[in-house]
């Protein structure tokens, strides 16, 4: 089981670090890359819910083509993850087009594993 995906013991709620961690093990079934590396995160905000009944992560990504029907499916991956994380009690994830994706936004070792860095 990765590292990320172990449950934690102390009972904190997970880190941003955590969350984002999560999140690199969602796939493109097309593309043998993560979210995270494909650059397709754009923002992740992490806040308190009202009356201290929890946490909430808040995030913008897109896709790599406004096409791609793998969105839906990709988008609730990503939502899962974040629920599965201890101490995230709601998750959203927005699919935006502004700014559109563009391979310059791949993280290097995204590029290494796509052959192209």
């Amino acid at each position: 089981m990765p590292e990320s995906a172990k449950p934690r013991e102390t009972g904190e709620p997970a880190t941003e670090q955590e969350v984002w961690e999560s999140l690199k093990q969602v796939f493109d079934p097309e593309i043998p890359v993560n979210i995270v590396d494909l650059g397709l995160v754009y923002d992740l905000v992490i806040d308190e819910l009202p009356d201290d009944v929890g946490r909430r992560v808040q995030m913008k990504m897109t896709l790599t083509a406004p096409g791609c029907g793998m969105g839906p499916a990709i988008a609730a991956d990503a939502q899962n993850r974040m629920l599965a994380l201890p101490g995230i009690d709601d998750a959203s994830v927005e699919v935006v087009w502004d700014p559109p994706w563009h391979q310059s936004m791949i993280t290097e070792e995204g590029k290494k594993i796509l052959g192209i860095a």
